[in-house]
């Protein structure tokens, strides 16, 4: 019954009792056992449950006041809180002094490649995150023959093998070889547009819509929880708002949420979320937006009215609502900085195109230009307020941790022309981070009560081969963030009330079965932390860091963080939505 590197140490038979080391990780074994730290332990015929954590103080989700209780745990289960007879269990982890809290919810999650590569999750499981959420706008599935090539092609630092074709099969490909996290996503609206009509900017068909539509019908009965698009990005920029409503219509009839990433999230916000709110009230769904944002300084004082728009929706009954990051920086490619006629047709087309003098000069101009059709972060940001931090290219890794303005100066070239030499040499978007926000807006965000959380990040770990490349500090401290800096630190948020919307407000969005509360009858998803440590010490500069704070997490039940320590244990699974065909009859 005892976790693997989690040691318990059986000293002799007691009555029906067994006396045991109180499964203490081997470095502290020799402490206890002369300082004679023991608890009394049911034998395996007589225990009730396989773990008591005993003493903490317990936040069970929900946003109600804390309670110190014990909890019960057999098997996968949580079935008992209270003040439960210890001598029952098979393990006794004492947590006085510590918060319980059921384990974090990413509502928005990047693990996709990072997980296949390194299962451990540890930037993510060092904050207490024990389900990832993919499927921003493209999700692994369903892939045919061309897009598998076009996964191949693009492979970098972590190549991976796809034996996969739909979503399901991808998800399951990640249990299977074993990750400590729980895993769900949604079906990306580009991934079936590109599945149909491949990467052509021009609209579906009625026949090729249909095709969409069953797509995404098959994803939600695999378990999909619904439609996530990114309207910023090619192909799925090139969606039109009666396309997504026919996805998102599909999707609802499952029980399934729309999920976006606003087609604008800076000059045309408020036009992206009248387009959201009118395809969630078509849809008659769930409409979610994407890390809720207000980009460009110039855009900074439509916070308020963005906020009324949403309320005043969901006053008139309608289910929107968002997620965010707690930083004032976005990061994704420098296409988000380059029109989007350049870059139809894939990563190819668009490099052979930026290597025409006509369509650069072309390109430059609309760059420069503050009255475009599509979203301009590199605009908005300015090259002072861009950094670089991912290369596929060895040869240009030198550059990570400069801005593009500190690049453009080097080479004596314009940002703009450095940017589009950067995607050529490269040969792919280059991953960087944009300077976009306003630190009030996002404290402003953080009180609100339909406001949710996730990373827009991969799960990764601060060793190579994730250390080659620089990334974003949201990898690392999100979460993290949340409980110190803004919740404890700043008081924006009652610790009960930042648990809520770390774990049931984003089961209850999703119709998430059995996660998010601590209660009898859930999964044993539990996060153990030190209120007064937890922080993140993640930088822009230093992004490579871990959290501190949380001593343990479990996952299903078993230990994936013990003491601090990643353990061996690899128990996630896949966590299905409500068009499942299992998902009304399952005894979950």
């Amino acid at each position: 019954s005892v976790r693997s590197r989690v040691p318990s140490i059986q000293l002799k038979p007691f009555g029906k009792y067994l006396l045991t080391i109180a499964h203490a990780p081997v470095k502290k074994l020799s402490f206890l056992c002369f300082g004679m730290c023991i608890s009394l332990s049911a034998s395996a015929e007589d225990a009730t449950w396989d773990l008591i954590l005993s003493g903490g103080t317990v936040y069970d989700g929900s946003g109600g006041p804390p309670r110190q209780l014990d909890i019960g745990i057999s098997g996968d289960r949580i079935n008992a809180l209270g003040r439960l007879p210890k001598a029952q269990a098979r393990q006794v982890v004492d947590v006085s002094g510590l918060a319980v809290a059921p384990g974090f919810i990413n509502v928005l999650s990047w693990a996709t490649i990072s997980l296949i590569h390194d299962g451990a999750s540890q930037s993510n499981i060092r904050q207490g995150v024990t389900l990832e959420i993919f499927g921003e706008g493209t999700s692994m599935g369903p892939i045919n023959t061309a897009m598998r090539q076009r996964l191949i092609d693009r492979q970098g630092e972590l190549p991976f093998d796809i034996p996969w074709t739909t979503l399901d099969e991808y998800l399951e490909h990640l249990t299977q070889r074993g990750v400590a996290p729980n895993v769900a996503s949604f079906v990306g609206a580009s991934t079936v547009r590109q599945h149909v009509i491949g990467l052509d900017q021009r609209a579906p068909t009625a026949a090729e819509l249909k095709r969409m539509q069953a797509l995404v019908a098959n994803a939600m009965e695999d378990g999909a929880l619904g439609v996530g698009s990114a309207l910023i990005y090619t192909p799925g920029s090139y969606a039109s708002t009666e396309e997504l409503i026919a996805l998102a219509s599909t999707s609802a009839k499952f029980g399934g949420a729309y999920i976006s990433h606003l087609r604008s999230e800076g000059d045309r916000l408020l036009e992206a979320i009248d387009e959201l709110i009118e395809i969630t009230r078509v849809s008659q769904g769930h409409g979610e937006i994407y890390h809720l944002k207000v980009s460009g300084q110039r855009n900074w004082h439509k916070f308020e009215d963005a906020v009324a728009r949403i309320e005043a929706a969901r006053e008139r009954g309608l289910s929107v609502a968002a997620n965010m990051y707690t930083y004032t920086a976005g990061s994704t490619g420098f296409d988000a900085g380059m029109p989007t006629w350049i870059q139809a047709g894939g990563i190819d087309r668009w490099i052979e195109r930026l290597q025409d003098p006509a369509l650069r000069a072309k390109a430059v101009a609309e760059m420069r230009s503050s009255d475009t059709d599509w979203e301009n972060l590199l605009g908005q940001a300015g090259a002072d307020g861009t950094l670089l931090v991912g290369f596929k290219n060895p040869d240009l890794r030198h550059y990570i941790g400069q801005t593009l303005a500190d690049v453009a100066k080097t080479r004596g070239t314009s940002p703009e022309e450095t940017a589009m030499d950067l995607v050529v040499e490269d040969g792919s978007r280059v991953q960087v981070v944009y300077f976009l926000m306003n630190e009030d807006n996002v404290r402003a965000k953080i009180r609100l009560p339909w406001m949710s959380f996730g990373s827009d990040a991969a799960s990764l770990a601060a060793e190579l081969p994730f250390t080659r490349q620089g990334t974003h500090p949201r990898a690392y401290g999100n979460f993290a963030r949340v409980l110190g800096r803004y919740t404890r630190d700043e008081g924006l948020l009652t610790l009960e009330s930042a648990i809520h919307k770390l774990t049931q407000l984003n089961a209850e969005k999703f119709k998430l079965r059995y996660r998010g509360l601590l209660t009898p009858g859930y999964y044993a998803d539990v996060v153990v932390f030190d209120p007064a440590k937890i922080t993140d010490h993640a930088t822009y500069a230093n992004p490579h860091v871990y959290a501190e704070g949380v001593a343990h997490v479990l996952v299903n039940g078993e230990w994936v963080l013990y003491d601090g320590e990643i353990t061996s244990n690899r128990p996630g699974r896949v966590v299905r939505g409500p068009g499942w065909r299992g998902w009304k009859t399952e005894n979950r």
